[in-house]
């Protein structure tokens, strides 16, 4: 079975960008910029406005999650520092930088911990539906739910990362165990993709293989 990721909770988003847009700093990432919680000492939120996004695993640089639509990061860091992950841009990225404790201040002031629980509470059911998709299951159900994920991704994102990358970004699976299982795929008429790997189409993939 196909897993569903959770839903974002948009106005939840459009309400604190609303709000913290004009305590931040706007500022242009490169790509593959990798960015800490921190600045100039202070702790950070990050809101993600436009490009490509990445969040990876601080311990091993695991890939977590790329979002490509409006997000607001260090929610999290800011109640309950961690240093777990940090942020990586995949393209030339357009954020928002605000210091944690304004951010604080007017979270309080216009009574939005409600919006800040709803995008916490997002943030939590997609860690549970990212473990689903990797934890204890099959070497092929693994990759067929990274297929059926990466098929959503838009084609010049697609045309950007190989199957392979992708899915070895995502989890600790072996070169040849993804590359044994797309191959056999493609041969059976279940996937088909370009010259370098690049994903153009899956029909429909059998629950087991």
């Amino acid at each position: 079975m196909h897993l569903m990721s959770p839903i974002r909770p948009e106005n939840s988003m459009q309400r604190l960008l609303a709000a913290l847009e004009p305590i931040a700093d706007k500022i242009q990432v490169i790509p593959r910029k990798r960015m800490t919680w921190n600045y100039k000492g202070r702790p950070q939120l990050y809101f993600f406005l436009e490009g490509e996004l990445s969040i990876l695993r601080a311990s091993d640089g695991l890939l977590i999650v790329t979002v490509y639509e409006a997000h607001l990061f260090g929610i999290a860091e800011m109640i309950q520092p961690t240093k777990g992950h940090i942020l990586r841009t995949e393209s030339e990225s357009t954020m928002l930088r605000i210091d944690a404790k304004l951010a604080a201040e007017i979270i309080c002031q216009q009574g939005l911990w409600e919006d800040v629980a709803a995008v916490l509470s997002y943030h939590t059911a997609y860690l549970f539906y990212r473990d689903a998709l990797v934890v204890q299951q099959r070497t092929y159900s693994v990759i067929r739910n990274h297929l059926l994920e990466m098929i959503t991704l838009p084609e010049q994102t697609r045309m950007r990362t190989s199957i392979l990358d992708y899915i070895q970004d995502r989890t600790l699976l072996s070169r040849s165990s993804v590359l044994n299982v797309i191959s056999a795929l493609k041969k059976e008429g279940y996937i088909a993709f370009k010259r370098g790997g690049y994903l153009l189409e899956i029909k429909a993939l059998p629950e087991n293989f």
